[in-house]
């Protein structure tokens, strides 16, 4: 059997990121090749990590990449199991990575097509290999979520203390500050649609129904209470529509208001919070 320096087992650790002991137990069965210690660490890995990967992953965070001169923008949800791994520099690279390939490759329809591409960060590895190896260093599951890409320029902002949130905004002209704005106030104020005709028609009709009926308790005659009520209807959209309501940084102008005065076209957006459907 090849003698094992101590050197080689420093190496290893330095290069995988696993304890010593595992280390010297990998170059010790591979008979001192160092790649062939990999691929049994990688191999030993995926077996532990195997059996748990039906555990619970309610933390995490959304990877993002965008940009108003980009061809598309988009977003993805990886969970992990505890809040300071979600912290933990190479999960938000990882994130991210998920994302910008989403955004640059080819798409993908399921997390396990994503995974199976190439990583942007990690050159010569897989997404999958970059994510089983990094769960394989800190033992926690991760599991890649909801995701998604939207073509044309975009613009995102993550949320991640408290209510972790991510929005992705698909909007032209404009500039950088401005999106990212509008991004921040979805996620802080979380209307329901865009604009008006967004908005579902149930949620709609069900405000009409109380503001008719409360019109009526308060003794209004019947001819003019619809009036009323689609002039207090106003109310809800400026509470419920994005481009209606009241912009959280400049409360006497609206998002729509803000978005036309700095030249930028929103066209659609995206808001997720982890945990929520």
């Amino acid at each position: 059997m090849a003698e094992i320096s101590v050197a080689t087992v420093k190496q290893l650790r330095e290069e995988t990121g696993l304890p010593l002991m595992d280390c010297k137990k990998a170059l010790t069965e591979s008979n001192g090749d160092k790649d062939a210690a990999v691929r049994w660490l990688r191999e030993r890995g995926a077996k532990v990590m195997g059996g748990r990967m039906n555990r619970e992953t309610s933390f995490g965070r959304f990877g993002l990449f965008c940009g108003l001169n980009q061809a598309a923008g988009a977003m993805v949800e990886l969970k992990c199991e505890s809040d300071p791994v979600a912290k933990n520099d190479e999960f938000v690279q990882l994130a991210n990575d998920l994302a910008r390939q989403l955004a640059t490759g080819p798409g993908a329809a399921t997390a396990e097509e994503l995974l199976a591409q190439l990583s942007p960060g990690k050159s010569g590895k897989t997404l999958l290999e970059q994510r089983d190896e990094l769960m394989n260093r800190i033992r926690e599951v991760f599991h890649v979520g909801r995701f998604i890409r939207l073509e044309g320029p975009c613009a995102g902002y993550s949320h991640n203390s408290g209510t972790i949130s991510g929005v992705l905004l698909s909007a032209t002209g404009g500039t950088e500050e401005a999106a990212k704005d509008v991004c921040m106030h979805v996620a802080a104020m979380r209307p329901l649609a865009l604009n008006r005709s967004e908005l579902p028609v149930e949620e709609v009709e069900r405000e009409r129904a109380i503001l008719r009926e409360q019109a009526l308790k308060e003794g209004k005659p019947a001819n003019i209470v619809d009036k009323m009520v689609e002039g207090r209807l106003q109310n809800f959209f400026s509470e419920k529509v994005l481009l209606d309501q009241a912009f959280v940084k400049e409360q006497k102008l609206t998002v729509g208001a803000y978005a036309k005065q700095h030249g930028l076209t929103v066209n659609k957006y995206v808001h997720w919070e982890l945990g929520r459907a």
